[in-house]
């Protein structure tokens, strides 16, 4: 299977990329920026050689993101799994009252934008057997869960559960699963040192539902990296 991966270079994206390549599969991972930022993915690609492509993908500038595709498109490459999982965490503990506007509207473009841009120019090359669209959100996009704060992460997680909703209705009959998943709270740079879970173990669980070792048995298309259904 041929997986594209957002945001591979460090945290859960990475984490992603190692595991499906030591599942044997081959991996576009995406990067914003080449460069020294990188060295654990040229590890990678050291051990897995062709395996691994590590490519451009800024998933706020469509042009990037087109360019991939048709580079792609060219090489006459199938995608078996898109995996939206690059994303921001601005304005943590910012009252609603002292929010900076611009940091919403960055979110948003990263983590709503991103994962409708990406899908916008590559779900055209997503037709290999049992194809899935992963886009990672969190339980803090959960409206019944809702609680006063991070107002542009949560906010921008909940629209993109609303994505994946409509994109499953939308592919239904192409045999493509969608789905939002929440990895949990993890040791990334993201999650910080206190975080409980170990990205790994949240990697391993997202290639078994990509791989569709486990069935997710769900209303809606939001659970968390077991299968295991969220509260919308």
């Amino acid at each position: 299977m041929n997986l594209l991966i957002s945001g591979a270079s460090r945290g859960l994206g990475y984490e992603m990329t190692a595991e499906a390549l030591r599942r044997g599969h081959t991996v576009i991972a995406g990067v914003r920026r080449q460069g020294a930022s990188n060295g654990k993915l040229v590890e990678l690609a050291d051990k897995h050689g062709v395996r691994l492509i590590v490519a451009d993908l800024d998933v706020t500038d469509e042009a990037c993101i087109a360019a991939l595709a048709s580079q792609l498109k060219d090489e006459g490459r199938e995608l078996g799994a898109i995996v939206n999982n690059a994303a921001i965490l601005t304005a943590r503990n910012t009252p609603i009252e002292k929010l900076d506007m611009d940091e919403v509207i960055k979110s948003f473009d990263t983590n709503l934008y991103g994962p409708l841009r990406v899908v916008k120019h590559f779900l055209q090359l997503l037709t290999e057997h049992d194809a899935s669209v992963i886009n990672i959100s969190s339980e803090a996009g959960s409206i019944s869960n809702a609680y006063p704060d991070d107002y542009p992460y949560s906010i921008s997680k909940t629209a993109l559960n609303m994505f994946s909703q409509q994109l499953q209705v939308y592919v239904k009959n192409r045999g493509i699963q969608v789905l939002s998943i929440h990895p949990g709270w993890m040791k990334t740079d993201m999650g910080g040192e206190n975080a409980p879970s170990d990205p790994r173990e949240a990697a391993s669980g997202i290639l078994d539902l990509i791989e569709r070792k486990v069935m997710p048995k769900t209303r809606f298309q939001f659970v968390d990296h077991t299968g295991k259904e969220m509260p919308i």
